[in-house]
């Protein structure tokens, strides 16, 4: 047993180096992930109304598919998965639920590009929402337990940073994807099956990392290991969970409301100069996502402190928000650069999510921050029907909905940040009774 723990240790020892394997890798798979989670809202409304896809004409119908169920279904798929794939990376270890997700994930989007009939795309994004949900948790807990407390902010930043990047290449593979005329297949096909073959060859990256120290650690002894319910053991654990999740609601209020639905924003904002292109809103939030975290990676290392940076963050966006929804004629350019902007406040995930790792044992570390992050997208189902719901009553405006909704969430988060813990440089070798 003593030279099992020895061998663990030094294989998996923890490295100061920021820009190693493991982080490289896991920006990689993280890439691969926000691409297929925002593909859907990409390509998804040409695939449905597309001959040889569902072929609806009737823009309702392709409207009301679009806008909630077909991505209601692919963020439920990442609540169920979140609990799936949490547990299995405290019973089996972290790198076994890297592989076993994007897997997944990766079949289903290539599968996604052959689909025709509603129910089999209801299934498919299911399917693909549950292996999505497995890899940013498992990503982020693997690299805060194999770097030094010191320097894991580095690397957690380094992979959101280069995971955001993955929305604006899929906006690039929908905007030159037609230039290739392949077996007849259209432009969404395309980027779908573009999509699970970026997947499949990050398997064999994957390869080459190694699994946490601290995980091997900890099956040397007999500690309850993947107890979804650990975390449930008294009020202030229970508390603690919850202001985890509530931290992130505005980053999904952004990016699945104000975002997604930016033509109608728009609209109401009045473009002098042209229409705008949902691809290029998705693209250019995400550009400010990724410039966004690393920044606010940076600014904690620098300044020592999780919590004040992500306060920071909340307050800014507040200000941003509040700029999208009340100025108006505005030109094209302007409205993106606004996107951009928003993305930038909305980039404290890599720390939000960093924070909820720091918060658990390693026992129960990758259900916390596997299940944190994909609550949060789930809470895209309850936010966007609060937003119809009080849009859809006739004393309720496009802004007053958002305010409404949007306030809600901002209040929220800002609430839970300042309970929780200050956990930058936290030893995070311990686990929960």
């Amino acid at each position: 047993m003593h030279l099992h723990y020895f061998r663990a240790m030094n294989k998996n020892a923890q490295t100061n180096k920021i820009l190693n394997t493991t982080v490289i890798i896991a920006g990689l798979g993280y890439f691969v992930d926000i691409y297929d989670l925002q593909l859907f809202n990409i390509i998804g409304k040409e695939s449905i109304m597309s001959p040889k896809g569902l072929n609806i004409n009737d823009l309702k119908l392709a409207t009301d598919l679009f806008d909630n169920n077909l991505f209601y279904w692919q963020m439920a798929g990442m609540l169920i998965g979140g609990l799936i794939w949490g547990i299995l990376g405290d019973l089996k270890g972290r790198k076994s639920i890297l592989f076993g997700s994007i897997l997944l994930y990766s079949i289903a989007n290539i599968a996604n590009a052959f689909v025709d009939t509603i129910p089999q795309y209801q299934f498919i994004r299911l399917i693909a929402g549950i292996g999505l949900a497995g890899e940013l948790g498992a990503a982020i807990t693997l690299v805060s337990e194999i770097m030094t407390k010191e320097n894991r902010g580095y690397g957690t930043m380094i992979i959101v940073t280069l995971g955001a990047l993955g929305a604006v290449f899929a906006a690039f593979v929908k905007k030159f994807s037609g230039q290739f005329n392949l077996l007849g297949l259209e432009n969404w096909q395309i980027a779908y099956i573009i999509g699970g073959l970026m997947g499949l060859l990050l398997l064999l990256l994957r390869f080459g990392t190694f699994e946490s120290g601290l995980f091997e650690k900890s099956q040397l002894n007999n500690s309850s290991k993947g107890n979804f319910f650990i975390l449930f053991k008294d009020r202030q654990t229970i508390l603690k969970y919850i202001y985890c999740i509530l931290v992130g609601l505005p980053v999904w209020f952004v990016i699945g409301t104000l975002v997604k639905l930016s033509g109608r924003f728009s609209d109401q904002i009045g473009i002098i100069d042209g229409k705008i292109d949902p691809a290029y809103c998705i693209m250019f939030c995400y550009i400010g996502l990724s410039a966004g975290d690393l920044f606010c990676g940076w600014l904690s290392q620098i300044f020592k402190t999780r919590k004040k940076v992500v306060l920071g963050y909340l307050i800014a966006n507040i200000f941003v928000v509040l700029a999208f929804l009340y100025i108006k004629n505005l030109s094209l350019s302007q409205f993106y650069v606004l996107i951009f902007l928003l993305g930038c406040c909305t980039g404290y995930w890599a720390l939000f999510v960093t924070i909820a790792s720091e918060q658990f044992g390693t026992n129960i570390r990758a259900t916390a921050t596997t299940t944190v992050p994909n609550f949060v997208r789930g809470a895209v189902i309850p936010i966007g029907m609060s937003f119809f719901y009080f849009l859809d009553n006739q004393f309720y405006t496009l802004n007053t909905s958002a305010i409404i909704v949007g306030g809600s969430c901002f209040g929220l988060a800002i609430y839970s940040i300042l309970q929780l813990e200050e956990t930058f440089g936290k030893e995070l070798d311990y686990e929960e009774i």
